[in-house]
């Protein structure tokens, strides 16, 4: 039996005004930053996550340029903000679903820079077990259900995950994050109609940054108001600037605030930019430099330092001593991921055949 349609109204067609909401102990604690770092309130909290993300995915790239990481590498630079404001808004209990381009999430969520970097590396102790590699990151002990190789592949995962919890009554909330080349794609359209029919908790996160791999937005949407299309479902929808870190965890808080009580999924279309290519692979000739250095100027870290030192939240020392403890625990992860063990080749079918067929010569 299908659940039954919530028939409310509830089409939202601009963004509602933002409220601002305290650092709690349960926040700070959940950041993940070690007690001897420096105590500079929730932004510094938010600029330390946004900050370990650039620096991480900085190393990435030089290990990728070593041919110590191999296989595909979608860098997130640029578009940290999303990851860290939405992961601010959810809890613990609630369900993440990312893309390929998913260091960011895996990090803002809380699995340890080592985990991730083992992944990377294909180690045993990587996140995946060393099977997954840069574009499958999981962890289900932080209900993060890691990221897709198929564009949109992660929507119908994410409805299922939100319609299992409204079944059971419970009071969580699935968040799956996907960029504006999935909004084409039929999943995006069938999980937005079954999502919004049945009233599932879930907060559906669009990261626009303008291009589907090389395809930019307006070659692909006749209409490219993607909050408007989507509200179009009857589901609350609106556009965010996703290039600044409290104007992404304000509106995400509101939608988390009204998925819990009951008003059925929530849309964000988060306007953010990539500094680097597609992927590693990727020659990048089908952007303007001087597109490129207009985003740059918008740079959320920039941003959030900005405003900090203008409130005098943030001095050049706490900044060089907060660059030197994300440094450090980099450089562990590096150490840990490069005396971590490979695969045994006996092991190689374990998670893919039976046991039984594993034995067959």
């Amino acid at each position: 039996m299908s659940p039954a349609r919530d028939t409310r109204t509830r089409k939202v067609s601009a963004a509602p005004k933002a409220t601002k909401k305290a650092a709690t102990s349960k926040q700070a604690a959940k950041s993940g930053f070690p007690a001897d770092w420096p105590a500079t309130g929730h932004r510094g909290d938010l600029l330390k996550a946004m900050l370990r993300i650039r620096r991480f995915e900085e190393r990435c790239v030089e290990l990728y340029s070593a041919a110590k990481i191999r296989g595909f590498v979608h860098l997130y630079i640029g578009e940290e903000a999303v990851a860290v404001g939405v992961n601010e808004a959810l809890s613990p209990e609630d369900a993440v679903v990312a893309t390929y381009r998913e260091h960011g999430h895996a990090l803002a969520r809380g699995i340890p820079a080592e985990a991730v970097m083992a992944e990377m590396y294909g180690r045993t102790t990587g996140c995946s077990g060393g099977r997954g590699g840069s574009m499958h990151l999981f962890d289900a002990s932080r209900r993060f259900y890691g990221g897709s190789a198929i564009v949109a592949g992660g929507l119908p995962l994410a409805a299922g995950l939100a319609l299992a919890d409204r079944m059971r009554g419970e009071r969580r909330v699935t968040c799956c994050f996907f960029g504006d080349g999935a909004f084409a794609e039929g999943e995006f359209h069938e999980t937005a109609n079954l999502a919004a029919l049945w009233n599932l908790p879930l907060l559906l996160a669009c990261e626009n940054n303008l291009y589907a791999m090389g395809t930019a937005l307006a070659r692909e949407h006749a209409q490219t108001d993607l909050a408007m299309r989507a509200a179009s479902y009857g589901m609350p929808a609106w556009t965010v600037d996703g290039m600044d870190v409290e104007a992404v965890e304000q509106a995400a808080r509101r939608a988390v605030e009204g998925i819990r009580a009951g008003t059925g999924p929530h849309f964000l279309e988060l306007r953010t930019y990539r500094f680097r290519a597609h992927s590693m692979y990727d020659p990048d000739r089908y952007r303007a430099k001087a597109e490129v250095a207009q985003w740059k100027d918008r740079d959320p870290i920039n941003r959030l330092m900005d405003r900090m030192r203008e409130n005098g939240e943030l001095d050049d020392k706490e900044l060089a001593q907060i660059e030197h403890q994300i440094t450090d625990e980099i450089d562990r992860a590096v150490e840990a991921a490069e005396q971590a063990p490979e695969e045994p080749v006996e092991n190689l079918l374990h998670h893919v055949t039976s046991s039984s067929a594993e034995t067959v010569s």
